[in-house]
C-alpha cells in the first residue's frame, strides 16, 4: 500500500469519527399546534411542520431562537418498541419548553418524521446547522 493511500484511509477515519463525535445526545417530545404566538417569534407565523421548542438546556435566555437543529431519533425513552424510522428532521427552534420532558420539544409533524407518536418520548442525536 502507497503512502498516498494510507493518507486517504487515514483521512476518511478522522472524518468519520468527527461526524459521529458532533452530535449530541437528549431527548424529544412533541406538542400539537397551534405554534403561534411563541417566545421567541411573538409576531410572527412559522408553520406547523418543522418548527421546536427549546429546554432550559438549549434556551440559554432566548439565544436558542431561530437557531435549527437536525434531530435523529435512536430509540425510545420507555417501553415503545422500535420508536425511529430511520430519518432525520431539520426543525427551527420558535419557543421555549420550560417543563417539556425532553431536550427538545418537536411540533407534532416534525416527531413523526423521525418516529412513531406513539412513543411520545424518544431518545435523539441532534446537532446544530
Amino acid at each position: 500500500m502507497g503512502v498516498q493511500t494510507r493518507v486517504l484511509m487515514m483521512v476518511g477515519i478522522v472524518i468519520c469519527l468527527a461526524s459521529g463525535v458532533s452530535a449530541i445526545q437528549g431527548s424529544a417530545t412533541y406538542y400539537d399546534p397551534p405554534y403561534y404566538p411563541s417566545a421567541c417569534f411573538p409576531n410572527q407565523q412559522n408553520g406547523d411542520s418543522n418548527v421546536a421548542g427549546a429546554s432550559n438546556v438549549l434556551w440559554n435566555n432566548r439565544a436558542a431562537c431561530g437557531r435549527r437543529y437536525r434531530v435523529r431519533c435512536t430509540g425510545a425513552n420507555n417501553l415503545f418498541p422500535r420508536p425511529c424510522t430511520g430519518a432525520t428532521v431539520d426543525v427551527k427552534i420558535v419557543d421555549y419548553c420550560s417543563k417539556c420532558n425532553g431536550t427538545i420539544n418537536l411540533s407534532r409533524d416534525a416527531f413523526s418524521k423521525i418516529a412513531d407518536l406513539k412513543a411520545g418520548n424518544i431518545r435523539i442525536e441532534y446537532n446544530q446547522i
